[in-house]
């Protein structure tokens, strides 16, 4: 995704040793293989002004190193260690589609068939797609989606309130046809895993994982228990700067990144897999769906090696896991970025090697960056200059925007002003796989509120606004083409507004204007009460208790919303709305039904 970055100083060195089962575990240094890591890896910490970084090193059942590096607060300047809790984000999907595999391994699930087999109540966007999508589509994101990310991450919800709103989302691919990173598919193997084991999806991961795993202090939000070892997120400014960033509370999304795991516990994690879902003697995971796991299942893209990379030969995704050659080595590997924080961890099955990176610094290229070094030493492999490697990558990257013509320069029509006072686009908006958005008027701006973040909308031209993170907390990439385009109605009102260049493989989302409802007395209420005459149709309204009804002959009775100015809103009907006509005297004398194909008279009999 381009357009929201999820993956989203000198430091003092700590060689610092891990527990692990009430034992000591070696430091780094034991091991002549990553002699000198410790001095690399504190230099990278400085070179990328991270606050720091969690380690773990496993060969075969044997932890080598499980420790830290920097700070777990870097305000108060508290190290890390090999249990600091760091949030894992996507390398959770791992651990959802295992408890697909077990289900599998008791004949309660078959990974081809379709989704809906297991939840009936799921639609997509067409039926073929309900009719087409099996279950390992979901977990090697192969079923035609684009990430459509904004939707969960803007407004947060609960599971199933989430799941309704897959319907509503356009897919931008047949199934199958290409890879396409998607969360929500991970969301939905949660929601199986829920159904089936009638359990939630979080006490699923903890009893049938942590537990047999003795992941004890992994958990979902640390900061609503007592984990003092808890490292605090962070972001690097465009100056270098280290600044914290608030944890992001994922909720209802949790099966697709919601684990906080430390060293250690990610070392027992890596270990299960090297040994086929094997842990101390305890096949925690089946080795028929750890076979699966880790082979092919979707090629990510065609292409052949590149020049700065030539032993890099192929990029495959299988179930929860990216796949990869890496310098003649079959690797298993998963990255993971949200607030504050980002991950990777990794494997070498024929090799028996685990490597597991947590930094808590958003969008790092530390952990990837840390874990090439590593392998290269565990493999013995010769030496490649990994931060060389980025640096230089970065700086191209920088010479080449700047080099190009900036976007404001050709498209930006200085001068120009909004149609509308700013007090006019204010509202609340909806569309139905995204939730409701407000947007808000404060003196001479416009701002979006959703149920997480709050962001300014410069005006760029026109009808047009640019969405602006003055708070830097929320990761919106600000040289992207992520704009706000209000719209305008035959009345001249303002009744919509579209997300335009949102997401890569998304189309434009259309947020239509949702009338707000107004608390009216059922005195007041009365004045509406009567029978109204259109086209020789009696049409009455009456009240339910305190709610005003519409009752249109061979239809259902429908429930209106007062919206104020003696206006209503069908509850159940979108787009469709009530204004009443006051007389000289005050009485209400006619109804009118405003339509999207026109607005209808009824005169009160």
């Amino acid at each position: 995704m381009r357009h929201l970055i999820l993956f989203l100083l000198v430091l003092l060195s700590f060689s610092l040793t891990a527990q692990r089962g009430g034992k000591k575990v070696q430091p780094i240094q034991a091991d002549q293989r990553l002699t000198g890591l410790d001095t690399l890896v504190n230099r990278l910490l400085r070179e990328w002004h991270a606050p720091g970084v969690g380690i773990a090193v496993v060969e075969k059942d044997k932890v080598l190193f499980a420790g830290g590096y920097g700070f777990k607060d870097y305000e108060q300047k508290q190290p890390v260690s090999g249990n600091t809790l760091f949030a894992i984000g996507s390398c959770s999907k791992a651990f959802t589609s295992s408890l697909l595999g077990l289900l599998q391994s008791e004949g309660k699930l078959d990974f081809d068939k379709p989704v809906t087999e297991y939840l009936p109540g799921l639609k997509f966007y067409t039926p073929e797609m309900g009719n087409n999508i099996t279950v390992r589509d979901l977990t090697c994101h192969r079923t035609g989606l684009p990430r459509h990310d904004f939707s969960w991450y803007l407004n947060p919800a609960s599971r199933d309130s989430l799941v309704q709103r897959i319907q509503h989302m356009e897919p931008s691919a047949t199934w199958r046809q290409a890879w396409q990173y998607n969360n929500w598919m991970f969301l939905l193997q949660g929601v199986i895993a829920e159904k089936l084991y009638e359990k939630t999806w979080e006490e699923l991961i903890s009893e049938k994982i942590f537990a047999p795993l003795g992941m004890r202090s992994s958990n979902f939000a640390p900061w609503d228990g007592n984990y003092p070892d808890l490292a605090k997120g962070y972001r690097t400014d465009d100056q270098d700067m280290i600044q914290h960033m608030d944890y992001y509370r994922i909720g209802g999304m949790g099966p697709a990144g919601a684990i906080y795991s430390n060293p250690t516990e990610m070392a027992a994690w890596v270990t299960a897999w090297i040994y086929g879902g094997k842990y101390k003697d305890e096949q925690v995971l089946p080795e028929a769906y750890v076979r699966q796991a880790m082979s092919s299942q979707m090629i990510i893209s065609p292409a052949l090696p590149g020049d700065e990379n030539p032993d890099a030969f192929f990029a495959n995704y299988g179930m929860g896991w990216f796949l990869a050659s890496y310098r003649g080595h079959y690797r298993v590997e998963h990255g993971g970025n949200i607030n504050g924080f980002s991950a990777s961890t990794s494997f070498f099955p024929t090799d028996s090697i685990g490597i597991v990176v947590l930094a808590n610094q958003n969008g790092s290229p530390l952990p990837g960056m840390i874990r090439n070094y590593i392998a290269d030493r565990m493999l013995k492999l010769p030496h490649r200059d990994w931060h060389g490697q980025a640096k230089t990558a970065r700086e191209k990257a920088k010479t080449a925007t700047a080099q190009q013509p900036q976007p404001d320069s050709l498209m930006r029509k200085t001068g120009t002003l909004p149609s509308h006072a700013l007090a006019d686009y204010a509202g609340m908006f909806q569309h139905p796989g995204y939730g409701v958005l407000r947007i808000e008027h404060r003196g001479d701006s416009l701002f979006l509120q959703s149920g997480y973040m709050r962001l300014w909308l410069e005006h760029y031209h026109f009808d047009l606004f640019r969405p602006r993170d003055l708070s830097g907390q929320h990761g919106v990439d600000e040289s992207t083409p992520f704009r706000i385009q209000f719209q305008t109605n035959l009345r001249g009102e303002v009744d919509a507004f579209v997300f335009l260049g949102i997401q890569d493989g998304v189309k434009d989302i259309v947020f239509k204007r949702e009338a707000e409802a107004v608390a009216i007395a059922k005195n007041e209420l009365e004045q509406y009460v009567g029978e109204y005459e259109l086209g020789g149709m009696v049409i009455k309204a009456y009240l339910r208790g305190e709610v005003l009804m519409v009752l249109v002959p061979g239809q259902p009775d429908y429930e209106m919303l007062p919206t104020g100015n003696h206006t209503f809103k069908f509850k159940a009907l979108e787009g469709y709305s009530v204004r009443f006509e006051t007389e000289a005297d005050g009485k209400v004398g006619a109804m009118n039904f405003i339509q999207p194909n026109g607005t209808f008279r009824a005169a009160r009999k």
